[in-house]
């Protein structure tokens, strides 16, 4: 009998990646992750949770983070000795479709009556082509699948041929597209949208008792570097109200893809329960993801007066400019607070084009507001690749830049600026309507994405071009505003000396391997360029990470201690007694 339900499965970007000579460049700069996105979604927490409380027993295998931290973990032999009935994996982020379905094929190889569920913003878009996948049984569509998760998982767990169930029960499950034995594919309707999300258990807890009963932490770890860096996520919103163009998470591509008409919120009161509770665990910062004005400001408020005494430090998006009388609540109420602002641009004619409708005095404004009340750091993102966007906007972006670090020079305000890669995300106005946003999307299904990712360099992945900039402009000038906004920070003291030097070396061996890349593909067959290509393989791994900034740029500090170990032991000691406990009763 299988010791777990259900494991869920987190996948490379390409599965081969360790082997494959690829330049990504500064695709996941800007994010804790590596180049191959080794973060796990945080539905996966959320999907455990809701399992687990209905009795059905599940696991996370964060196979990209074990990829990374060791070149001797075998994805292929941990995945023919797990013991499970059936495999869950995420498609939730486009740049994932190699590797999930590398993933899922070694599932079906290894495990060939063990079904195996896709799910993510991206499984949901091309549901219908993905369904067909040899190794693919059913889909669950939409940003909130607890549920219907619950209701397929119960049945297949007593279906005596799981790989298809019994068609009248499929029929019934929501937000499913499913497979029959004779190869026909069934679309059920998404009539799962739950108006809220207070159902959910937001609860690590939950993550502490898998880790004990599986005895492997490591592959539960969110992100490769985890450990060292304990951030927590919490989930404040499903849904947007916002339409960044952009945005595969916007209002426009909720509706297309989770067909929903409005967000889904936490309660405030909850909210902050969860991140009183992941206190408990990390002594790390708390992400708190969506801007916690969206459901109006009273459920704002009534965060901040929950939140009041929290201990941590909280990172918060906003997704406008913010004015005093806030600014000064939430201080209050979150003494140790960051803020993560992306106007994505500092011209105005571009932040309209892609529906971020403020004034540069706006933007300033609430930088001076936040720094005023005490925020402990405020970091501004801006994006390469934009409509309306020209290289030289993207060069004036980062004189803007110099300009605000004059104003805000006591090392709080952070700029960043990366490339909107590797793809426009289906379901986004830019992907969905691109002739009135300026773009020519090149890859228009789920294989297409999945072919590209084998291409040798982030620039000759990306999916799209714009009127205003081919991807070769894009990609040089998102180094060359990486070079000058690096100079900047080493300047203003954001940076050690040291380290800005290594980020402009890094940044200088990018660009001449972009250059020599370029070169071989025209001249050379495909059999010569891919023994050129592992010529470069050492060369092109060095200058993968930290690219346009140094990653750990992002990384906020916190106290010696990243974790409650008193806590966590007390946890894993009262799962193990209530294991016991269980066993006992049953084989009285």
């Amino acid at each position: 009998m299988p010791s777990t339900d259900l494991i869920f499965l987190h996948a490379p970007t390409v599965y081969d990646f360790r082997e494959r000579p690829t330049l990504w460049g500064p695709t996941s700069d800007l994010v804790p992750s590596e180049p191959i996105f080794d973060m796990y979604p945080v539905g996966f927490s959320t999907m455990a949770a809701y399992l687990e409380k209905a009795g059905i027993r599940t696991r996370i295998a964060n196979l990209a983070a074990s990829m990374v931290r060791s070149e001797r973990f075998d994805p292929e032999r941990f995945i023919a000795r797990s013991n499970a009935s059936v495999f869950g994996v995420d498609l939730h982020w486009l740049p994932h479709a190699h590797g999930s379905l590398a993933i899922a094929e070694l599932v079906r190889t290894y495990h060939p009556q063990a079904p195996v569920i896709f799910g993510g913003y991206s499984s949901s878009y091309f549901h219908d082509e993905l369904v067909r996948y040899p190794q693919v049984d059913y889909v669950l569509r939409g940003d909130s699948t607890e549920e219907p998760l619950r209701q397929l998982m119960e049945h297949l767990l007593a279906a005596p041929n799981p790989r298809y169930g019994d068609p009248q029960v499929l029929d019934s499950i929501p937000n499913l597209t499913w497979q029959d034995a004779a190869g026909g594919v069934h679309v059920n309707p998404q009539s799962y949208v739950p108006p809220t999300l207070d159902h959910l258990e937001m609860d690590y807890r939950q993550m502490v008792r898998s880790v004990v009963r599986s005895a492997d932490f490591l592959n539960h770890v969110p992100f490769d570097h985890w450990m060292d860096y304990p951030v927590m996520a919490a989930l404040t919103v499903r849904g947007c109200k916002h339409n960044c163009a952009y945005c595969g998470g916007s209002a426009y591509a909720s509706r297309l893809i989770s067909e929903r008409d409005a967000p889904a919120y936490r309660s405030p009161e909850r909210l902050a329960e969860d991140l009183f509770r992941m206190h408990e665990i990390s002594r790390g910062p708390a992400f708190i993801l969506g801007d916690i004005r969206q459901a109006g400001m009273d459920h704002a408020r009534r965060f901040l007066r929950a939140i009041k005494g929290y201990p941590g430090q909280a990172m918060l998006e906003i997704f406008k400019p913010m004015s005093r009388s806030f600014a000064e609540e939430l201080a209050d109420a979150l003494p140790n607070f960051v803020i993560e602002f992306s106007p994505e641009s500092h011209d105005p004619v571009v932040r309209r084009a892609i529906h971020k409708d403020f004034s540069n005095a706006e933007i300033e404004e609430t930088i001076e507001i936040c720094l005023d009340v005490g925020c402990r750091r405020f970091d501004l993102f801006f994006m390469t690749g934009l409509p309306k966007q020209t290289k030289q906007s993207v060069l004036d972006g980062v004189d803007y830049c110099e300009g605000l670090l004059n104003r805000f020079d006591d090392g709080r305000f952070i700029p960043f600026v990366g490339p909107l890669a590797p793809f426009v995300d289906p379901g986004s106005l830019f992907y969905e309507k691109p002739d009135a946003y300026g773009y020519d999307i090149r890859y228009r299904t789920l294989e297409e994405h999945r072919q590209a990712l084998l291409a040798p360099t982030w620039k000759h992945i990306l999916n799209y071009e714009t009127r205003w900039m081919s991807r070769d402009d894009i990609a040089a000038v998102t180094y060359e505003a990486g070079r000058r906004l690096n100079a900047l920070k080493a300047r203003f003291g954001l940076a050690e000396p040291e380290v800005a030097a290594e980020t402009e070396n890094r940044i200088d061996r990018a660009v001449s391997l972009m250059a020599r890349i370029d070169e071989l593909m025209e001249r050379c067959t495909p059999e010569e360029l891919e023994q050129e290509l592992q010529a470069l393989k050492p060369e092109i791994d060095q200058a993968n990470t930290s690219t346009v900034c140094e990653k750990s740029e992002l990384d906020l500090p916190f106290d010696i201690w990243a974790f409650n170990w008193p806590r966590l032991f007390k946890m894993g000691v009262a799962d193990v007694w209530s294991g016991l406990k269980e066993t006992v009763s049953g084989q009285r």
